[in-house]
């Protein structure tokens, strides 16, 4: 679904000359959003079962990374691969510790 919003921003903030680069366009973004996806998910799940840790943030730092590697593999680019493998990692290896210790960012709203 991410990727098929973004890919509709992008075609309406970067017009296409025809229709058939508009399908492709889309296609692209939204393909690419499901492959980071299906291997944060896949390489989460592998790492929990090879682990035998299945609730522990480093899972998640491990999908990450993997997601981080295929967008530098997509744009073959080493830097790009490595930054986002870093990026994505901690953020997905945070936010789940977060979640299970329950910390809070933003404190919830007075009334």
């Amino acid at each position: 679904f991410a990727g098929l919003v973004g890919s509709a921003y992008h075609i309406v903030a970067f017009q296409p000359n025809s229709a058939l680069e508009a399908v492709t366009r889309a296609t692209n973004g939204t393909v690419t959003m499901a492959a980071l996806g299906a291997i944060f998910g896949m390489t989460t799940c592998l790492s929990a079962q090879i682990r035998e840790k299945p609730d522990e943030g480093l899972n998640y730092f491990f999908g990450g990374c993997a997601s981080g590697i295929f967008l530098g593999v997509r744009t073959h680019s080493y830097m790009t691969g490595t930054m986002s493998c870093l990026a994505l990692g901690t953020i997905a290896g945070l936010t789940k510790t977060g979640k299970k210790e329950g910390w809070t960012f933003v404190a919830p709203p007075r009334l």
